[in-house]
């Protein structure tokens, strides 16, 4: 079983690797009496305070295992590797490399691999409807005067 490895630390970050995208189904999520192969959580692990965020492979023809819905998480699924079929509310749809699907907290969401590879994806949730027109990136973000140097 692979775990995560923390990089480096500081007052204001913290990094960490999952390993190479390859490796992400050397991972192992306890849920309850199971055990999820090749699913990762991370946020807790870089110190994340407005969101969580987890990778996941599933091997061809492997699904998420079940329906799931959340109480307050919107949740965005970015296709990094593979493809597959994706379902909300009864309606599916194709997957493959830079999908990206928007999923409410109501919305019965499941994913399943129908391709020949593993299919690798990152989901990030975070609570809905938290951000509001001034958290935009275009105004959020401070542009500092200071040299950049490497």
């Amino acid at each position: 079983m692979r775990t995560i490895e923390t990089i480096k630390s500081g007052r204001n970050y913290k990094a960490v690797s999952v390993g190479n995208i390859n490796q992400i189904i050397e991972h192992e999520l306890p849920m309850g009496p199971n055990v999820i192969r090749g699913k990762v959580f991370v946020g807790q692990a870089v110190g994340a305070t407005g969101s969580e965020l987890s990778f996941q492979t599933l091997v061809p023809g492997q699904d998420s295992g079940f329906l799931h819905t959340h109480k307050t998480h919107e949740e965005l699924y970015i296709i990094l590797r593979g493809e597959g079929t994706y379902q909300v509310d009864g309606e599916q749809f194709p997957v493959s490399e830079g999908t990206i699907v928007r999923v409410s907290p109501d919305g019965r969401r499941a994913l399943k691999n129908t391709g020949s590879e593993n299919l690798t994806m990152l989901c990030i949730q975070y609570r809905a409807n938290s951000f509001s027109e001034a958290d935009s990136p275009m105004t959020d973000g401070n542009i500092l005067a200071d040299p950049l140097v490497w």
